[in-house]
């Protein structure tokens, strides 16, 4: 008669490592193209390569190492955050994958992707809507949940420093050292604000390392909350500029924002998916084309950087898979991608670094 094989569960320690094999380290795209005749490169690290395919795997994974590191999580404990979709993934299947609950407030006009994904992962969604209050709302729900109970964590994206930490401790530095590997760095860094953690992260270990780099925050046209603010219109860029400026956000520290029209970002989404074959979201669209504004003002030959964040699935229901109407003032029309190389996805130094 066999003896039974015993099963060992994996500690979080163990689970952590292995996820860690699974988040960041992404490849750093070189895209080429021609604009008004002129032949340009922007360079945009491919988020879309993550866990769950999108940048937002890189904050989660961090704010939840660090919370076990100070024992601010344990077993049993209760994930709950509010998202607009790909931070919502991103808690979902890591925390999951850790063995939490998780519960997600999210607005009601997020796309059906996004909501049926966080479903697929486990985890559960109280939808909240415009007059429970939307982003704020869907932060202050979470906010009583935990007030109710001892048993939850709460990783506060919008206000949390590791939200930084992990862009200045594993994107900046991949940026960088692939920049370097190709002997170049960079002159300017631009990406949309959601949480703003991403441009404040990378910027600062970009100006670490180099002080003359400029770093760009992105906002919406439709919806200048940056530069006024304050809520102002509507957008359909999902994922940023979400009503309120983030308390971890400090445009004291970073260049003039940069301002695009969704409706140009979908166009160049599309342009990047049809001609490329690059198939990203919305923001990633909005992203090439804030690179290329920060390069009309530096130059042609200037070394410009951003981020793609998320692949183009979460936006199949959405007007990315729809014609959009070309309008004068777009920027895209005017832009003929050519080619693209992706660089070396290993950055050594960044693994010696973090192992």
């Amino acid at each position: 008669m066999s003896t039974p094989v015993a099963i060992r569960t994996p500690s979080v320690p163990e689970r952590l490592r292995g996820l860690e094999r699974l988040i960041g380290n992404t490849p750093l795209l070189a895209i080429e193209y021609e604009v008004g005749g002129r032949r340009r490169t922007i360079y945009a690290k491919s988020e879309q390569m993550n866990f769950t395919g999108s940048i937002k795997d890189r904050m989660a994974l961090h704010i939840l190492r660090n919370a076990y590191a100070v024992d601010a999580i344990r077993s049993g404990h209760t994930i709950v955050e509010a998202s607009s979709g790909n931070t919502g993934i991103a808690f979902a299947a890591i925390g999951r994958a850790l063995g939490h609950p998780v519960i997600i407030f999210m607005p009601n006009w997020m796309s059906r992707e996004r909501m049926d994904l966080i479903h697929s992962l486990g985890a559960n969604i109280v939808p909240v809507t415009k007059a429970q209050g939307g982003f704020l709302g869907s932060i202050r729900l979470a906010e009583e949940l935990a007030a109710q109970r001892d048993d939850v964590f709460l990783p506060r994206q919008f206000s949390n420093s590791a939200n930084v930490e992990a862009h200045e401790q594993t994107t900046g530095p991949e940026l960088y050292w692939q920049l370097q590997q190709e002997g170049l760095s960079a002159d300017g860094f631009v990406a949309g604000v959601g949480t703003g953690g991403t441009v404040m992260g990378v910027g600062r270990f970009l100006k670490r390392m180099t002080p003359t780099t400029r770093v760009y925050p992105m906002e919406p046209a439709e919806s200048p909350t940056l530069t006024t603010g304050c809520k102002v219109g509507q957008h359909r860029i999902q994922g940023i500029s979400d009503e309120f400026v983030p308390d971890i956000l400090h445009l004291q520290e970073l260049e003039a924002t940069i301002s695009v029209s969704d409706g140009d970002s979908i166009l160049m989404a599309q342009k990047l998916a049809s001609e490329l074959g690059l198939a990203v979201g919305i923001s990633s669209g909005a992203n090439f084309l804030a690179g290329v504004k920060v390069q009309d003002s530096l130059g042609d030959d200037a070394v410009v950087a951003t981020v793609f964040p998320d692949d183009n699935k979460k936006y199949l229901s959405t007007d990315l898979l729809r014609d959009e109407p070309v309008k004068s003032q777009y920027v895209s029309p005017g832009i003929a991608l050519t080619n693209f190389r992706a660089l070396d996805r290993v950055c050594k130094m960044c693994t010696a670094l973090r192992d």
